[in-house]
């Protein structure tokens, strides 16, 4: 069976990471990267998953705490602080799982017709970091100091 993703993209991203010293598991028969990488919040440390397909990557970089699917009124405002801080960003996405609280953040590369670069990789995996970083604590005031989304989000930005 041929792979379901482009092997040239993975080897790409595998000798990054081996250059760069970075600890990693590859699972080469469904095309994926996994790895920790710790931040400066009190998160602490984020889960990634880098998924490869036939002509792109995406880079997802989960938080290690959710919000609560028993209380709604937690979850209403993490929905509405995850849109808050998506409205205008640039390169990437919060998502919120609505069925187990679950928050990560996206990136998308395109890879359609040209391999990815050192810097594009660089920064795709930067990015989630330095998002969950900045909206970390506005996260954590709703969840567990029960803040509105809005007050939240104006402790991030």
């Amino acid at each position: 069976m041929s792979a379901e993703y482009s092997e040239e993209i993975f080897d790409i991203l595998r000798n990054y990471f081996i250059e760069d010293n970075w600890k990693f598991d590859a699972d080469e028969e469904r095309g994926i990267f996994s790895f920790n990488l710790s931040i400066d919040s009190k998160l602490k440390v984020l889960r990634y998953f880098v998924s490869v397909k036939n002509d792109s990557y995406t880079v997802y970089a989960n938080s290690p705490i959710g919000a609560d699917t028993d209380d709604e009124n937690i979850m209403t405002e993490m929905a509405k602080f995850i849109c808050r801080a998506n409205y205008g960003l640039r390169n990437g996405n919060f998502e919120f799982d609505m069925r187990d609280g679950e928050i990560r953040y996206k990136v998308f590369v395109n890879c359609d017709g040209v391999n990815p670069s050192d810097q594009i990789i660089k920064e795709s995996l930067i990015i989630p970091s330095v998002m969950f970083e900045r909206y970390a604590a506005g996260m954590l005031d709703v969840m567990f100091k029960d803040s509105r989304a809005e007050d939240a989000i104006s402790k991030c930005e």
